[in-house]
């Protein structure tokens, strides 16, 4: 599905891979509805548009309030009259803890925002989807959610989820109208550490020797995705090499990463 021209929901769409993903569409003529739970970051982003502001709408909501994501429909359809995609782009993670030391309420949230949220989105908009020509789905998920990493285990639950979630879609959807991909980021040059407050000393050393992709990089191959109707993305020669070496020997990659993930751990 060719993204000009096609009315598309992003989520998490006032930072990060969601941000880029909105610049990058409208400058390819896309109209773009984007979603945010952060007000301010949403108008950070309507700043950046250089289009007219008929292509951009902004929706500050929680994707975890199924009854916000219902008054979402009514708002993007009165704005913009139908829905041709949506990207189910935000997502959380959580502070860098074992799971005897998270708390109930954090990992909910976790489960609520990541997961739910997905859920959410898709099952509000899908009736829409089916009645178009042409339409798609992409889910967010991580490569934290084809293989554990150690004191993120709830995140990548959640990813893992979404990644199931979402094959499940494509094989029932696969003789419809509505496609689906799945996206696997490896690390990403995002904020999502500091506005998830779980960066620390360590994470900001870890960041240092090794940036991760450019979010305007993984926007990029995930609207390619799109375009090329792929049922999977990976972004990153990170997410590449792990995916790689975790269908040959799962349980020494589990162990190579928990070493690395030492070094951005604190204390």
């Amino acid at each position: 599905m060719k993204v000009k021209n096609k009315v598309i929901v992003v989520t998490g769409g006032g930072s990060g891979i969601g941000r880029q993903l909105v610049l990058y569409l409208i400058r390819k003529g896309a109209v773009v509805a984007a979603v945010d739970v952060n007000v301010d970051a949403l108008n950070e982003t309507k700043n950046l548009v250089s289009s007219p502001s008929a292509n951009l709408s902004i929706h500050q909501l929680d994707i975890a309030n199924r009854e916000s994501v219902s008054n979402l429909v009514a708002q993007v359809i009165g704005r913009h009259g139908c829905v041709d995609a949506i990207i189910n782009n935000a997502g959380i993670i959580h502070p860098f803890h074992p799971v005897n030391e998270l708390d109930y309420d954090v990992i909910e949230r976790m489960i609520n925002v990541n997961f739910y949220g997905v859920i959410n989105i898709t099952k509000e908009f899908l009736p829409l989807l089916l009645l178009r020509p042409s339409a798609h789905i992409v889910n967010v998920s991580s490569v934290g959610g084809l293989f554990a990493f150690p004191n993120q285990t709830f995140y990548g639950a959640s990813k893992a989820a979404v990644k199931l979630f979402s094959e499940g879609l494509y094989a029932e959807l696969r003789n419809t109208n509505v496609g689906v991909t799945v996206v696997f980021p490896g690390a990403i040059n995002t904020n999502i550490t500091k506005n998830c407050g779980a960066h620390n000393e360590r994470i900001e050393k870890f960041n240092r020797i090794y940036k991760g992709t450019p979010a305007e990089t993984a926007a990029r191959c995930i609207i390619a995705g799109i375009e090329k109707s792929r049922f999977r993305v990976t972004v990153g020669i990170d997410a590449k090499i792990l995916s790689f070496l975790y269908r040959l020997c799962p349980r020494l990659t589990i162990v190579l990463i928990g070493k690395v993930m030492k070094m951005a751990m604190p204390d």
